[in-house]
């Protein structure tokens, strides 16, 4: 008698139409996963409404909401994020872990990886290639070789926007105050925490458990370029 295997139901968000269906055709032949909604960005994703759960394999360098608001934006709907990308620097794998993503591999990586990673997040595990591995243990080394300053409640606002992939005209349309305060703020993060890029920042303020929150827009107001 046969047993039904349990199906791991895997959507795709690719804006390159040739990799997302040589990533599609590989999903579809393993026996235990179910393909899903494929997108080329996250608001075409985010229109199918799907119900939270499975994983949702995500590039980064996307049209619209990229990189890591891509992440804060699709785990926050409830999905399990593994992001697949042709960009593996230092810098975008810690962003992209910090803002939710369970798992992160290249575009170098062969369909056996690649399924081998989404089997682990599937099953509530972390991933990430041998390769890139090093850069969460050396930013964990670094991060924690010293104290750690506490931030204003002003500043753990602007920290959890930043996280959140706004601009500085966001922050202080979202907070009613100046983009010269906004800098201000970022300022005496940085001297606080010693993240000085983006994607440093984005990391520091998931390690602080600062939940990003998209800046409020008035319907029909885009977000700023």
């Amino acid at each position: 008698m046969d047993t039904a295997v349990a199906q791991i139901v895997v959507c795709v968000i690719e804006d390159h139409p040739l990799y997302r269906a040589a990533l599609v055709r590989a999903l579809a032949d393993a026996p235990d996963v179910t393909v899903g909604v494929t997108a080329g960005s996250v608001e075409e994703f985010a229109a199918y409404r799907m119900e939270p759960g499975g994983v949702v394999i995500l590039d980064l360098r996307l049209p619209g909401v990229k990189d890591s608001a891509a992440v804060v934006d699709v785990v926050g709907r409830g999905h399990q994020v593994l992001v697949v990308s042709a960009h593996g620097s230092q810098e975008d794998v810690l962003a992209a872990m910090a803002a939710g993503a369970r798992g992160y591999l290249t575009k170098n990586s062969d369909a056996d990886e690649i399924l081998r990673a989404v089997r682990e997040v599937a099953a509530g595990n972390s991933y990430v290639s041998p390769t890139l591995a090093s850069f969460l243990l050396d930013s964990s080394r670094e991060r924690y070789a010293g104290a750690r300053l506490q931030l204003s409640d002003r500043e753990r606002e602007v920290l959890g926007l930043v996280a959140a992939g706004e601009r500085d005209q966001d922050i202080a349309d979202a907070l009613s105050i100046s983009v010269r305060t906004v800098r201000s703020h970022l300022d005496r993060i940085r001297e606080k925490t010693g993240a000085r890029r983006r994607a440093e920042l984005t990391g520091e303020a998931f390690r602080r458990g600062i939940v990003p929150k998209p800046a409020v827009r008035q319907p029909g107001q885009p977000p700023r370029g």
